[in-house]
């Protein structure tokens, strides 16, 4: 299984960035899927987290009504549009799958990673 990440990047207080992360190796609908990040000096954190359909997800309270996660099962694929960007959405961002395919928030419950790719945001 391989999850590769991008669109991290560097954007103004109050822009937006679209977060892309493509699934290998494995039947991709079968899976839910997640979004963490790691901002500097503090633990890993759930933002997001979508189940096998599409149909039901999960936000973290500091990013709802902003970021909104979406997958494309047919291309295999998970997103995460970030809007309203706020300094301190500044941090790594990862993608990553659990073994079952509904919406999971406990973050020990995530087999699988991407590679992180940073996201800053300047004020």
């Amino acid at each position: 299984v391989q999850l590769q990440a991008s669109g991290g990047g560097l954007v103004q207080a109050g822009g937006c960035l679209r977060r892309s992360c493509a699934d290998s190796g494995r039947t991709f609908n079968f899976y839910g899927m997640g979004w963490f990040r790691q901002a500097p000096g503090k633990e890993r954190e759930l933002v997001a987290a979508i189940n096998w359909s599409g149909g039901s997800t999960y936000y973290a309270d500091s990013v709802k009504a902003r970021f909104i996660i979406s997958r494309d099962n047919a291309r295999n694929s998970l997103f995460l549009q970030m809007n309203s960007l706020k300094p301190e959405d500044t941090g790594v961002y990862y993608c990553a799958s659990p073994s079952g395919g509904g919406v999971v928030v406990v973050p020990e419950s995530y087999v699988y990673w991407g590679q992180g790719t940073q996201v800053t945001v300047s004020s």
